[in-house]
């Protein structure tokens, strides 16, 4: 699948987390934990997957639309979000 993102929305994660949005090609989709994110209707089904990118544990907020995959915003999972991951 193709990993998209807006070149605005990417300086912002990388300034904000020290990471590009493009680094999400590298994540291990196979092993992600997948949940919706239905904090708020955002007007499209939004998921967030806790998985690994270079042997640390991210968290990427993103859109499937066909065969894209819309990178809306990636960081490091903090130590709640990894005993979470650790459970599944």
């Amino acid at each position: 699948m193709e990993i998209a993102f807006d070149s605005a929305k990417n300086a912002i994660n990388l300034e904000k987390h020290g990471i590009s949005l493009a680094d999400a090609a590298q994540i291990e989709w196979d092993s992600a934990f997948v949940t919706l994110d239905n904090r708020r209707d955002y007007g499209e089904q939004r998921e967030v997957a806790i998985a690994y990118l270079r042997m640390r544990l991210y968290v990427v907020v993103y859109i499937d639309r066909e065969n894209t995959r819309r990178i809306i915003s990636l960081r490091k999972a903090n130590k709640r979000e990894i005993q979470h991951y650790a459970k599944t």
